[in-house]
């Protein structure tokens, strides 16, 4: 188990696809075509599959879970979420006014056979622009293990010198830059703690890795969805909680794009579909990493904040099991071979102790607004929050000073 991590039941499977594109030197040029040279396309955990990723073509399988949504703590423009649904003409408002900001991702990655030949395999996927120096958003699938990175904007400008920032040890999630770039069109981030379901909502990606800036919209069908992925050859599985379900279309090539409220501002990252069900998409809430963004925005490096507790998420079954009298929030366990507290952290600095039950995270409860994790998420390293606990049935406050994330 890993700092902040959680327990949860799940049924559902779900599956994503890696989208094969153009020659990765051809690609920069034009996404829809396709490549001439022997390459072959590695499935991409696509969150957004069965839950399939949305980035190209990977495969996932997908568990369903319960979980709800997200505080902010947010970094650059906001919403105040009073934006819930779209007027006539509005749709096409809000995506003609972010598309300078929606950009095409395309990674070549060196493949090695069992005769010990290469190969290259190109994919592709979406991203958003953070900041006018280049900073870009996108799931950690989409980029992970590329040996090269390229960028499409939608007006046909390409960027071939692009660098991995950072990986999200625990979500998929992932910030690249475009280096040397300047003047570009930095996106709106909205707050996901506020979104509701019926909410209506609009995705936009490189549909298939070759329609690029599709748009498409839905509403939010569900919030705090958990769900497992894995690959085409289930030899990758990644867990993630807390996502949004919508049924606004996601496809092969969407992974990393973002899912924007009415005002344009991005609510949520496009992760994963299900491939056994129509319209059942995922995004993982914008909140649950606006710490990280903010992080990197500041110049302070790629870092998640975290309390340092292994915990299990509380449901009226586990809650009548344990004998409480509160049936939500996280309740900190330990795990076999695991410590409950990891030692040195900002939980146990701060006395946090095995059976404590955390109820909120400055005021705002966990289990209605989110889980633990997802919660601290909007917080960035350095920053000092107010935990409600319970313990032997009193409730009371700790302030902890959050650390960084450590493997």
């Amino acid at each position: 188990m890993t700092n902040e991590s959680h327990s949860d039941a799940s049924n559902n499977k779900t599956e994503t696809t890696k989208q094969e594109t153009a020659d990765y030197k051809n690609l920069i040029q034009s996404t829809d075509q396709k490549s001439n040279q022997k390459t072959q396309t590695n499935p991409v955990v696509v969150l957004l599959a069965v839950i399939a990723l949305a980035s190209g073509l990977y495969s996932l399988h997908l568990n369903h879970a319960l979980y709800s949504e997200l505080n902010s703590h947010v970094h650059g423009p906001s919403s105040n979420g009073n934006s819930l649904n779209f007027t006539e003409g509005s749709i096409a408002s809000v995506a003609n006014s972010v598309s300078k900001s929606v950009v095409s991702i395309i990674t070549s990655t060196t493949q090695r056979s069992l005769i010990n030949s290469e190969s290259s395999a190109t994919a592709a996927g979406t991203g958003f622009i953070l900041s006018k120096d280049g900073y870009i958003a996108t799931n950690k699938h989409v980029v992970s293990g590329a040996n090269k990175i390229g960028v499409l904007l939608d007006d046909g400008t390409a960027f071939e010198d692009v660098e991995l920032i950072g990986t999200d040890p625990l979500n998929d999630f992932a910030i690249i830059k475009i280096k040397d770039a300047k003047d570009l069109t930095p996106i709106k981030l909205g707050d996901s703690k506020t979104i509701s379901a019926g909410q209506q909502v609009i995705a936009i990606g490189n549909a298939l890795g070759a329609y690029q800036n599709s748009v498409t919209s839905g509403i939010i069908s569900g919030k705090g969805r958990s769900l497992t992925a894995t690959d085409s050859s289930r030899t990758q599985i990644e867990t993630l909680s807390d996502m949004i379900q919508t049924d606004a279309a996601i496809n092969g090539g969407n992974s990393g794009g973002p899912l924007l409220n009415a005002a344009g501002e991005v609510i949520g990252i496009n992760t994963a579909y299900a491939s056994q069900g129509n319209n059942v998409g995922f995004a993982i809430p914008i909140s649950s990493v606006k710490g990280i963004i903010n992080n990197v925005l500041k110049g302070q490096g790629f870092e998640r904040a975290v309390i340092g507790v292994r915990y299990i998420n509380l449901t009226p079954t586990i809650a009548k099991q344990k004998k409480l009298d509160i049936n939500h929030g996280a309740l900190i366990s330990s795990s076999k071979g695991s410590n409950a507290i990891i030692p040195g952290s900002a939980g146990d600095k701060a006395g946090l102790k095995e059976n404590d039950v955390i109820t909120s995270v400055n005021g705002v409860e966990i289990g209605v607004s989110g889980s633990l994790s997802s919660l601290i998420g909007e917080y960035s390293v350095g920053d000092t929050v107010t935990l409600t606990i319970i313990r032997n049935g009193k409730t009371e406050d700790l302030e902890l000073t959050l650390t960084a994330y450590k493997q």
